[in-house]
This record gives C-alpha cells, sequence and structure tokens, in this order.
C-alpha cells in the first residue's frame, strides 16, 4: 500500500482524525521513508476504542490490558499506543519519528531494527537539507 492508497483508505475512516494516530510503517510511507507497507496501523486514544467496541468491532487485549482492533482488512487499531508526539501530515495524525523509533525499538523485530536504520537516514538526510 502506498502512500495515495493510504490517504484513500483513512478519507473514507469514519472516526475522528483527532482520536487515533497512524504508527509503525504507514507512517513511515507517510513520511516518504518507505515507499510501501503491508497494511495501517493505528494507535487511538480510550474513546475511539469505546467507539469500535460500541460499533461492534472485535478486539482482543495486549499485554498491557489495551485493546487491538481490526478494522476491515487492512486496518488495526491499538488503543493508548503512542511514544512522544503526534504531528500532521497532509492533514493526518502521525507519529513524531522519535516515537517511531521507540515503538520500532520496543517491537525488536530483524524488520524493525531495520526500520529504524531507515528513519535514522532520512532524519539524517532531512538535517543537511536543513
Amino acid at each position: 500500500m502506498n502512500k495515495k492508497e493510504i490517504i484513500k483508505q483513512l478519507e473514507s475512516f469514519p472516526y475522528n482524525r483527532d482520536d487515533y494516530w497512524l504508527i509503525t510503517g504507514a507512517a513511515m510511507v507517510l513520511y516518504g521513508i518507505k515507499k510501501e507497507t503491508n497494511d495501517i496501523d493505528l494507535g487511538c486514544n480510550k474513546e475511539m476504542a469505546d467507539h469500535l467496541e460500541k460499533d461492534g468491532y472485535l478486539y482482543q487485549h495486549s499485554e498491557n490490558g489495551n485493546r487491538c482492533f481490526r478494522y476491515g482488512d487492512q486496518i488495526e487499531v491499538f488503543e493508548n499506543w503512542l511514544k512522544d508526539s503526534v504531528t500532521s501530515i497532509d492533514g493526518f495524525p502521525v507519529i513524531s519519528n522519535k516515537g517511531l523509533i521507540e515503538m520500532k525499538r520496543e517491537l525488536g523485530r530483524d524488520k524493525d531494527l531495520k526500520d529504524i536504520k531507515l528513519i535514522n537516514e532520512y532524519l539524517r538526510k532531512e538535517a543537511e537539507n536543513d
């Protein structure tokens, strides 16, 4: 899923943008760090998680007790999963690069460690262009 496809999915996502933020691979695509990702992962606040539950979306509890929802085939929503802060890209809320690195470190998989290298490369290039 490329940036255009992600934005198209989010434009039809019926929840308030103040209540969620893009995380992991989809955030990297919006930043321009990666060209594509397999799905869209979102973090959300408790209010949105309550709405998802009320709207009948099934969920599982994560290790920390927060809810994890599946919304359709391509979107997963994780309650209260936020590191650092949220910024805006093309009108959509996206986790900060610092928060993205923290999340990827926490996940610790091989692909996450590779993503951290890509994020750091992106940040170096951005700093050089300033």
